[in-house]
């Protein structure tokens, strides 16, 4: 018999106390403070366990109030004992509490001005107009594969890969039926389109998905694990299924695959993933399907081709330079394009990752962000490709720091995990996730009450839009799109600061075109004219 799991101790306790102190009152006419205390401690854990608004105190009833406790008094006790608000790592009390004002419509303003060191280096603000501009809607889109016969109109904020299995099935159903809200995307991660993914009727529409196809061809794989063109096209078929993403890497932990253990794979993820149950289920660090740029280039050509002309693009995290030249050597080479190509910084998260593949391997998503973008202008292919971007992305000036630095649109997945009530308790490798998010354990997901889940991801997503809104209004815009590097400025030391624009090296449309291929060019910056000559669309690898 399985035991009473230990976040319910409270609860016992406090029932135990009431019958108890019943009958010791009972019997001698005393201690009644002491059955009036129980029994209100019991009717609290009773509405906590009833209640469907918090999933925490659905978890740990009577428990959970002691954490709310020492949130109430918890600038006191930060400000003289703890950490500041401002600590950014992973994300800082400020950035929380923002997520979860906009996710429950609160009242997102903050008195008595910022908290953060204005002078302090790398400090950065975006410019207003003296003129601002007025914004008609918040509704920001884009157009993914114009060209494409089913193009795809997506918002400039959406749901970044979270796979059902490293989330929980209500967390699931509760981001879809968020997204579908909201009309933006909603990735699915490499663990494939599960049941949870789409609507519970048949007739009722489900959010708009981004299939992410990882190493291990989940959803889309054979009996021995490699790729299987017909159950491709059978899923990709779905409506539902708007773009096709095909995963080389991710920023948390870049280069590293994964394993499965075969305990955790029940019959729901074996569904998802097309692998038998109960076995170990092994994601390979790198794909089977190509081994070079221009493999890859022709594999999202059979894929876009398979899907119906559905855009189909990749996911990388940047590392060996030449290797992204190689790609785009590739393109150059074959005129097959990608419709676009979604950036992940080394900052990213994931459920679980060595520990030093998360400090210390994958650029930085404002770096690697850069040389995608630059690239591509000096190639002159930047207006076939639209660029996604995410790490660390959950605040309307994340947004316009990582849209002026040459992104399309960004993707937030820890935003979105707070907006369903993250604590941020690090505990998501144990599968003891405490608000149920994180987690297959039945019992701690049931606190996730996907209808109201989904209307908080649901404002989250819209109060954060309305947010940009008023940024580039106040800067004089209309569109996140017209937002440049020269509308940022960074304080570079104590009394110095600088436009981004004019810190960052940004290449000409063409450059790498009129250069001639030699370390001895002088105009291109350092990481063009050292690795784009050893680049090599045939290889991954460079030239010796």
């Amino acid at each position: 018999m399985r035991l009473m799991p230990v976040r319910y101790i409270a609860m016992v306790i406090a029932i135990v106390l009431f019958f108890g102190s019943l009958i010791y009152a009972l019997l001698f006419d005393s201690a009644w403070w002491l059955f009036i205390a129980a029994g209100g401690l019991t009717a609290l854990g009773l509405r906590d366990l009833a209640q469907k608004e918090h999933a925490l105190l659905r978890n740990y009833p009577i428990l959970a109030h002691f954490r709310y406790l020492l949130e109430s008094v918890r600038p006191e006790i930060r400000q003289y004992f703890l950490e500041e608000d401002t600590a950014p790592n992973p994300f800082s009390r400020n950035q929380r509490s923002l997520v979860y004002q906009r996710a429950k419509q609160a009242v997102d303003k903050r008195p008595f001005g910022t908290q953060m060191d204005v002078y302090k280096s790398d400090y950065e603000w975006i410019n207003h107009s003296i003129q601002p501009a007025t914004v008609g809607s918040h509704d920001f889109r884009i157009t993914i594969g114009a060209e494409r016969a089913q193009p795809y109109s997506a918002s400039v904020f959406n749901i970044s890969a979270m796979s059902f299995g490293s989330l929980s099935a209500n967390a699931i159903r509760a981001l879809n039926q968020g997204a579908q809200m909201g009309c933006f995307m909603h990735d699915t991660g490499e663990g494939s389109i599960s049941r949870y993914h789409r609507p519970d009727r048949e007739h009722e529409p489900g959010g708009d998905l981004v299939w992410e196809i990882g190493s291990g061809y989940f959803g889309c794989r054979d009996e021995h694990g490699r790729f299987s063109p017909e159950r491709f096209a059978q899923n990709a078929s779905s409506p539902q299924v708007k773009m096709i993403e095909i995963k080389l890497s991710q920023g948390a932990k870049p280069g590293h695959g994964g394993m499965l253990p075969g305990a955790k794979v029940t019959a729901e993820i074996a569904e998802a993933r097309g692998i038998p149950e109960g076995i170990d289920c092994i994601s390979p660090s790198s794909h089977s399907a190509f081994d070079s740029p221009l493999g890859l280039l022709q594999f999202i050509e059979q894929l876009r081709t398979l899907s119906g002309g559905k855009p189909t693009g990749f996911k990388l995290a940047i590392g060996h330079p030449w290797e992204f030249f190689g790609i785009v050597k590739a393109m150059m080479e074959t005129g097959i394009t990608p419709d676009f190509i979604v950036i992940d910084g080394g900052e990213g998260g994931t459920g679980a990752a060595p520990v030093e593949f998360t400090d210390h391997v994958g650029v930085p998503l404002q770096e690697a962000l850069l040389l995608v973008h630059n690239t591509l202008v000096g190639a002159k292919l930047r207006d076939k490709i639209k660029l996604g971007a995410s790490g660390k992305i959950v605040s309307a000036f994340d947004l316009v720091r990582t849209l002026a630095l040459g992104a399309d649109w960004c993707n937030s997945a820890r935003g979105f995990m707070f907006a369903l009530g993250c604590i941020q308790s690090q505990s998501c490798h144990t599968d003891r996730c405490p608000t149920g998010i994180a987690t297959q354990d039945p019992l701690r997901q049931r606190a996730i009450i996907v209808p109201d889940k989904a209307q908080r991801v649901f404002h989250f997503h819209q109060n954060t839009l309305k947010a940009l809104a008023e940024l580039i209004a106040a800067a004089g815009l209309t569109h996140p799109a017209d937002l440049r590097p020269h509308h940022l400025v960074r304080r570079v030391s104590a009394n110095q600061v600088k436009l981004v624009s004019s810190l960052l090296p940004y290449l000409e449309p063409g450059q790498l075109l009129s250069e001639a291929e030699t370390t001895a060019s002088s105009t291109l910056p350092e990481v063009f004219a050292r690795y784009w000559p050893i680049a090599r669309a045939d290889s991954f690898s460079p030239l010796r």
